[in-house]
């Protein structure tokens, strides 16, 4: 059986070289390598630390390698990498993450990386900024491209982007949306305290729980019997800026993996209509699978391209258009998110805009558009908004009020990871008018 730190090191290599999410390539090498627990939270935590924290790790690569960063083997800065996460951000002894980096590096390299750990050991563990100051050291210190710390400062201000910086280390809180056509919130927690699973109500949204550290969460027996999904807490506060109710005919635009769907059937109490839609079979499945195991019956999902006009649909009294985007309110999630190139976003804008435009051809008249997406950025938040409603005279702001402390009842909303304790978020919610 492979070491969890020679998992890690396979892992982060892994997603180097294919540009892969982070949980899709833990998911699929955990369903593969059979780590004892342990070793699989420790795996976990190391892989995900590291690619957190890559900028400041490699910061100090470069002060302590009297190599150029760029010549050194790939494998031997995973190692370093590692190394240095070990040393920095966890309770493991010195030795350890310095004589295991070691064993794992080729014999050619041992003598480097050793040197490497044990001087950056020997001066203390201290990370020197030396000259830096304002954007380019929070880059390094929070592990940041300055691009985007600049973006967030620009919409946010200095001390909300440092609540963002701060926020977007450690692992995210597990939120689950109580089915109440099955129970109530309470007694889902008491299915939970079965099994011995810590649950807690959350403060800010009524049929909202966090649960705590838990291993499979598929195979406990209140998600068989439906009782509840997985959806953090600001996607559900999407469903109650569009606030569908019953007998409502909804069309959920990109609906993968369906938690807004099915948060929305709750909120129509099972009577209505909901089209919830996806690009790809798979995804699809997901969807209808996840409908039936919670007694959703009002949810069609089937497959559709929501680029393309579909004349056979209905109009429908609410459109939910959850764009795809540049994720950058998940960081936490998935942290290599924040190491894309700004100009590889630079797209995205047209695609959302020609998305929203498609499925405002959905609403009827005196229905409501809502637009959504799970980033920060005014360029695909706001600023596609903006335009739309620029192009498209027939339909005016909505302001549709939520009642949840610390967001404002506006039109357009932006929820902060720390207002919400979840994810970034963003909606907006649109009328027709004529």
């Amino acid at each position: 059986m492979k070491s969890s730190r020679r998992v890690v090191l396979e892992l982060l290599t892994r997603m180097q070289q294919d540009g892969a999410y982070s949980n899709i390539v833990l998911d699929n090498t955990f369903m593969q390598e059979k780590l004892p627990p342990r070793d699989r939270a420790f795996a976990a935590m190391l892989f995900y630390g590291v690619i957190e924290r890559k900028m400041t790790l490699d910061y100090i690569i470069r002060l302590y390698s009297a190599v150029e960063f760029d010549n050194i083997d790939p494998d031997v800065v995973q190692l370093l990498r590692m190394g240095l996460y070990q040393l920095l951000y966890t309770s493991v002894p010195e030795s350890a993450a310095v004589n295991e980096s070691v064993e794992l590096a080729a014999e050619k390299a041992k003598g480097f990386v050793n040197g490497v750990l044990r001087s950056f050991i020997r001066d203390g563990k201290q990370i020197d900024y030396r000259d830096l100051e304002g954007v380019p050291k929070l880059s390094v210190e929070y592990s940041c491209p300055k691009w985007l710390i600049k973006k967030w400062i620009s919409m946010f201000g200095e001390e909300e982007t440092l609540k963002i910086l701060k926020g977007s280390f450690g692992r995210p809180p597990l939120f689950v949306r109580v089915n109440t056509l099955k129970c109530t919130a309470d007694e889902l927690i008491e299915e939970f305290k079965k099994e011995r699973i810590e649950a807690k109500k959350n403060a800010l949204l009524e049929d909202c729980l966090e649960l705590g550290r838990i291993h499979e969460i598929e195979a406990t027996g209140a998600y068989r019997k439906g009782l509840f999904h997985v959806q953090d807490i600001s996607s559900q506060l999407c469903c109650r800026v569009a606030r569908p109710v019953f007998n409502e005919t909804v069309i959920d635009i990109c609906a993968a993996p369906g938690g807004k769907t099915f948060t929305m059937a709750q909120l129509m109490a099972n009577r209505g209509r909901i089209y919830s839609f996806d690009l790809y079979d798979g995804r699809v499945s997901m969807i209808q699978e996840g409908a039936a195991r919670m007694g959703l019956s009002i949810v069609e999902a089937s497959v559709h391209d929501a680029t393309q006009y579909d004349p056979a649909l209905p109009l429908a009294d609410k459109v939910l258009c959850d764009v795809v985007c540049s994720g950058l309110g998940v960081i936490r999630r998935k942290p290599e998110i924040k190491y894309k190139e700004m100009k590889n976003l630079e797209q995205l804008p047209l695609l959302q805009g020609h998305i929203l435009q498609n499925s405002s051809r959905y609403v009827k008249k005196g229905g409501t558009l809502i637009y959504s997406t799970c980033t920060l950025s005014r360029d695909e938040n706001e600023s596609v908004v903006e335009r739309f409603l620029a192009e498209n005279p027939d339909f005016a702001p909505a302001v549709i009020p939520i009642g949840v402390a610390g967001v404002e009842d506006k039109f357009m909303r932006t929820f902060l990871p720390s207002v919400t304790g979840g994810d970034g978020f963003f909606a907006a919610t649109l009328r027709r008018i004529k």
